[in-house]
């Protein structure tokens, strides 16, 4: 299921940024992007996503975004004045000329723009960064409980649409019966001098009938509308049960038009496919 959280955070002169994106997957594939501080937490942190996300492939990062100012690398203002009162001294004694640019030639020299200090992640900075995850994880999941609500009224219109095409197939069936029996009579009037049992020609029409009886298709396809609507009604993920169940109805309505002999139903059994084949694309979409 498709989401995204975001979230952002001050400490002192930092700002936090988290963000998780989520897209379909049948299980968790997830892939981190970790700011070099917060690394010795990879561990926790992909415990925190895997407790929050079953299923998704699942793309999380978090940043940092320092004051520009306070973060801006210092300048050794005594090794500079060093510096350059040497290369007075060696210009006046040898005779070199001093250079054009002194803040480009002092500012190349070794260590006067270095960086000596370690940044090591204290509890405080960490339990404000495991607030931001939180905060990121619960707008991911907010967002997949909006889409789930949407796909939950898609499921419903889809299946109340085959339960309503289902019972639509019902008089046709019924009619079916006497057409088949008239079409086997006026087959046999139009073979000249034929006599036929009347009580066989019953025994064969009773036979061919029950071939083509859909009674036990249209039960089991009943059950497993209700069994839909009562897996989508429960309070876990069911997405991969659902998928299963969509499958049974498949295999129903495939059997129904099997043994549909008349257009009508025919293409009442087309119309269920077809709804049924969108429950089946949105399934895949379904925790």
């Amino acid at each position: 299921m498709t989401g995204y959280g975001k979230a952002v955070v001050a400490y002192k002169e930092k700002k936090i940024n988290v963000e998780v994106k989520s897209l379909n997957s049948k299980a968790l594939d997830l892939s981190t992007r970790i700011a070099p501080l917060y690394r010795e937490k990879e561990m926790e942190i992909r415990k925190m996503i895997s407790k929050a996300v079953v299923r998704g492939k699942v793309d999380f990062a978090i940043w940092v975004e320092r004051d520009a100012v306070v973060d801006a690398t210092p300048i050794n203002a005594t090794l500079v004045e060093n510096y350059y009162h040497q290369l007075k001294d060696i210009s006046a004694k040898t005779g070199i000329p001093e250079p054009q640019d002194w803040y480009a030639t002092l500012l190349r020299l070794p260590d006067v723009t270095t960086k000596t200090d370690t940044e090591e992640l204290s509890d405080e900075e960490w339990a404000v960064a495991q607030k931001a995850i939180t905060h990121a994880l619960d707008a991911l999941i907010a967002f997949r409980r909006q889409e789930g609500a949407a796909l939950e009224k898609k499921f419903k219109e889809k299946v109340d649409n085959i339960e309503a095409l289902l019972h639509s197939i019902e008089p046709y069936e019924k009619s079916r019966v006497p057409k088949i029996k008239d079409t086997i009579i006026k087959g046999l009037e139009q073979i000249p001098e034929v006599e036929y049992d009347k009580n066989r020609l019953e025994q064969e029409l009773i036979y061919y009938i029950e071939k083509l009886d859909i009674s036990e298709e249209k039960q089991r396809l009943a059950n497993h509308l209700k069994y839909f609507r009562e897996t989508m009604a429960e309070d876990q993920p069911n997405g991969k049960k659902l998928g299963f169940i969509a499958q049974e109805m498949g295999r129903e309505i495939n059997t129904t038009g099997s043994k549909s002999n008349q257009a009508e139903m025919q293409n009442i059994v087309v119309k269920m496919k077809d709804e049924l084949e969108q429950i089946k694309e949105q399934v895949l979409n379904a925790l």
